[in-house]
């Protein structure tokens, strides 16, 4: 009975001990390497972040300024395009107006009404360009750029709506001169009939 009684205890023993170790989870265990690279890895995010921080608002200026210098572009290549055309008007007024008042087909009374008609598109030229001076060198003018360019790209129509104006004008007049010509030498014309 002994033998029984001290194998039931052992059985009871190991029945009470074995669910205990099973259920029982134990202690946490704290692991300081895995803390330590978890901080390092933070920290290093850390910096890269504010490095990605520093570069995006590098990236903004430069764009800033890529569009400052685009818009100046823009502004050159309208104020260049003005240019151009006030000098073939001035070109085509010289050579026409000089042409035009030389003609014995021009009446005097007509050479007043020609020289109006081609100083007021040179009028015209000379405000256009005080105007553009006035935009671009001016600081009470409180324009963005894009209002800037706006007002250079219409001020450059208007200097070619004035050059076609000119040459409208310019052949006009000289349309005039040649039928007058034509008609002079029908009226003149000897008849041997």
């Amino acid at each position: 009975m002994r033998t029984k009684h001290t194998t039931f205890i052992l059985v009871l023993a190991i029945a009470l001990v074995i669910p205990a170790g099973a259920v029982c989870q134990g202690m946490p265990v704290y692991d300081n390497t895995n803390f330590v690279s978890l901080v390092k890895s933070l920290v290093e995010s850390a910096k890269q972040t504010s490095q990605l921080i520093k570069t995006v608002e590098f990236l903004k200026t430069q764009k800033e300024n890529i569009e400052k210098v685009n818009s100046v572009i823009k502004n050159l290549k309208a104020v260049r395009a003005i240019g151009r055309n006030n000098q073939r008007l001035i070109r085509v007024m010289q050579n026409a107006l000089q042409e035009i008042l030389s003609s014995p087909y021009i009446k005097p009374g007509e050479i007043t009404r020609v020289s109006q008609s081609f100083n007021a598109v040179v009028e015209n030229a000379l405000e256009a360009v005080d105007f553009i001076d006035e935009i671009l060198s001016s600081g009470h003018l409180k324009m963005s750029d894009a209002e800037r360019a706006e007002v250079l790209k219409q001020k450059e129509l208007e200097s070619q709506e004035m050059l076609s104006d000119l040459q409208l004008k310019t052949k006009r007049y000289r349309d005039i001169i040649s039928f007058r010509k034509m008609q002079d030498k029908v009226n003149n014309r000897k008849t041997a009939y």
